[in-house]
């Protein structure tokens, strides 16, 4: 259990507490030493119940403020907070409904509606059979009555508005898939160009550290070879000032070492205060040794598995396409109509001159409603001759958007090449470096251990000691910084060619 180290922790700081507490108030009282013990057992065992009661509290916390974490498994956790990868894929999801609602077109549409009238009053002037003329006939009718109708319509066709919906929206689908393929990978990118900096910034600061070690001991010997006359005053003085500037170096060190570790954790979405333990990169990632990129391969490469290119291009064809939806409006449209609906009567009476009513005898209700069944087919064309210009707008609208799609999908061709160009340049700087910056630390180490040599002997200065010390711990950071940047510069080169591995 990774958090049992912890348990004990609380437990011994509960113990080392009541233990004061005792020590201060109990034992101040004339007791034996016997019951002393006594009493101390018990509020060992009061603290041991307390732990216990804390214990899942205390793996929660425990949880929360800790994370170990190695390269893939933060690319992990950051697949799975990441806000625009949702983005994404809601935005995949909507699409994947606009292609239902376009196969929809394709389809009759069908209503139905159902009425129960259960009052219906109607008065008018009739002749009954008595031979009164209906001028001075009154006649009351109420009704009870249940009306039923189906109405279907089918497009038949409409300019083909349909079929260039269904094609644009088919083609929008696979757009957002490949964009949400992008955007996997742009999570996996941030989060390597973050987890890289965090062991970076690991490594200077143990740099920083080491000299600030390094500077302490110095000058700790400089003290003891001030007091027994071997070093002069102005000698410990500037031995003085220089461990304060290496214990400002590690702290600067750091604080950049924080910052890059809350960068990480804004890339991975967790809680600001969870401390992270982050797995080194393997021996073959950052010994791996350097290849020479070709420009050409890399440019083909990258045009043909590069997501978002691909993207671009559906969505300049999608664009397209509703460029025939929107003239669409210039030819008729017909549509086939089918109304089936049946009624019936509950009850009916008749009033007549405010004479009793009279009662008229219907079939059952079901029998009605199965006997009065009626349709009608029906074909019905429409076609807008003047709009006010409205279709044309309409179209040249889609025509405006497709070409601006297509301006993107050329410009994204060329930041491509550039894109890539740039990454390989950089690359095949950062393999130069690494030669250089192992070189230099090697003349760095031994020049100062030469000088370290003479500053003993009392053959050599401050000052050059000095500065072969800065030299020496700045050969370290530039060897750090140019073997990472040299594992980086390779994952650009991925990224940029759309072959980033994100498992």
């Amino acid at each position: 259990m990774p958090c049992t180290g912890n348990y004990f922790r609380v437990f011994k700081l509960i113990t080392v507490q009541w233990k004061i507490f005792y020590t201060a108030n109990s034992c101040k009282l004339p007791c034996r030493e016997t019951s002393c013990v006594l009493k101390f057992e018990s509020v060992r065992h009061i603290a041991c119940v307390l732990l216990i009661l804390l214990l899942p509290l205390l793996s929660v916390a425990a949880e929360t403020m800790e994370k170990h974490l190695s390269l893939r498994e933060s690319i992990t956790v950051a697949l799975e907070n990441a806000s625009s990868l949702k983005k994404a894929e809601n935005a995949r999801q909507l699409q994947g409904s606009d292609v239902l609602r376009s196969y929809g077109g394709f389809l009759p549409k069908i209503s139905a509606s159902a009425g129960y009238i259960p009052s219906s009053v109607s008065r008018s002037y009739g002749q009954n059979s008595s031979g009164v003329p209906y001028e001075t006939s009154r006649l009351k009718t109420e009704r009870e009555s249940v009306d039923l109708s189906i109405v279907t319509s089918l497009n038949l066709f409409n300019g083909f508005r349909d079929y260039a919906t269904l094609q644009s929206a088919l083609k929008s689908e696979r757009s957002a898939e490949l964009s949400v393929a992008r955007a996997r990978q742009s999570v996996a990118f941030d989060v390597i160009q973050s987890y890289y900096q965090v062991l970076l910034n690991q490594e200077v600061l143990a740099i920083a550290r080491e000299n600030l070690l390094t500077a302490k001991d110095q000058l700790t010997l400089s003290e003891r070879q001030f007091h027994i006359g071997l070093k002069a005053l102005p000698d410990l003085y500037q031995q003085q000032a220089e461990t304060a500037r290496s214990e400002l170096s590690a702290n600067q060190a750091e604080a950049q070492l924080e910052r890059s570790r809350l960068e990480l954790l804004r890339r991975l979405r967790l809680d600001p205060r969870t401390r992270l333990a982050l797995a080194p990169l393997s021996p073959s990632t950052l010994a791996a040794e350097p290849v020479k990129p070709d420009i050409d391969s890399l440019i083909s490469l990258g045009l043909q598995n590069r997501s978002d290119i691909e993207s671009r291009k559906l969505d300049a064809d999608a664009a397209k396409w509703q460029i025939r939806q929107a003239a669409s409006a210039r030819y008729p449209k017909l549509d086939l109509n089918v109304n089936i609906s049946t009624g019936g009567i509950e009850s009916l009476r008749q009033t007549i001159d405010g004479s009793e009513p009279i009662s008229l005898d219907y079939p059952p209700l079901s029998e009605q409603l199965e006997n009065s069944v009626g349709y009608t087919v029906s074909l019905n064309m429409s076609w807008a001759i003047f709009d006010g210009f409205q279709t044309r707008y309409n179209v040249e609208q889609a025509k405006i958007k497709h070409l601006n799609r297509r301006l993107d999908y050329e410009d994204l061709q060329s930041d491509i090449a550039i894109d890539l160009q740039q990454a390989a340049l950089e690359y095949r700087s950062a393999a130069a470096g690494i030669a250089s910056a192992k070189a230099g630390l090697r003349a760095a180490k031994a020049a100062y251990e030469a000088i370290k040599r003479k500053y003993d002997l009392g053959a050599s200065g401050f000052v050059e000691l000095s500065t072969a010390r800065a030299a020496l711990f700045g050969a370290m950071s530039t060897l750090s910084q140019a073997t990472y940047n040299l594992a980086l510069q390779k994952e650009v080169l991925d990224y940029a060619a759309g072959t980033l591995k994100i498992n």
